[in-house]
């Protein structure tokens, strides 16, 4: 496993030093290696699948028009901090939309709706749409700031540094929007009930 890393790792500084370099085919193989984590990145923050693709381009765009400005350290951290300006433009351009629709909960990252296994039966697949509209909801009610915060280090498995340098804040910050953030979110799937509330805990 450490070997497999350690190629995977040399395979993508050499796409990043020869896209650097103008290599287009070599940002395209970024492209296609990064593409899923920063659509997801888009769409649990826009809670819509075709903003989150606008914003999945948007942030593709600004990476290839700047990527020779690019110095060093983590590709994914600086391709992740333009994916979400991309995503904070969005935002502030969508201040006057009505509410998502539901659909757009249900829709997963790839813009294809929620299809659980059929050999679930009925019930679970009805349940895991459900919840998983619900858990997309509280994140939609978050703060942008909390919600992205969330996503990266829960959703994605980000740790701190990476989310700091993804948000351009120090990691304290990180750490204390992540706990409002899950605070909110808790509170709000315990009034869904989605989670125990704390009487019922043992």
């Amino acid at each position: 496993m450490v070997t497999f890393v350690a190629q995977s790792d040399a395979v993508e500084q050499a796409w990043v030093s020869a896209a650097c370099g103008g290599d287009v085919h070599a940002f395209n193989a970024l492209v296609e290696h990064y593409q899923t984590l920063v659509y997801n990145l888009a769409y649990r923050t826009l809670s819509d699948p075709d903003d989150a693709a606008d914003a999945t381009q948007e942030a593709f765009f600004s990476a290839y028009r700047s990527i020779g400005s690019f110095r060093g350290g983590s590709f994914k951290s600086w391709l992740l901090r333009i994916a979400v300006n991309a995503c904070y433009d969005l935002l502030r351009k969508r201040q006057r939309r009505p509410t998502d629709s539901l659909d757009a909960l249900l829709a997963q990252p790839g813009g294809e709706p929620a299809l659980p296994d059929p050999a679930a039966g009925p019930e679970p697949i009805a349940l895991t749409a459900e919840t998983a509209a619900v858990i997309q909801a509280g994140l939609a009610r978050l703060p942008p700031d909390m919600r992205l915060a969330v996503v990266l280090c829960d959703v994605q498995s980000s740790s701190y540094e990476e989310a700091a340098q993804a948000l351009d804040v120090p990691i304290g910050t990180v750490k204390s929007r992540l706990s409002r953030g899950r605070a909110q979110l808790r509170e709000y799937l315990q009034r869904q009930g989605e989670l125990p509330g704390r009487a019922q805990r043992p």
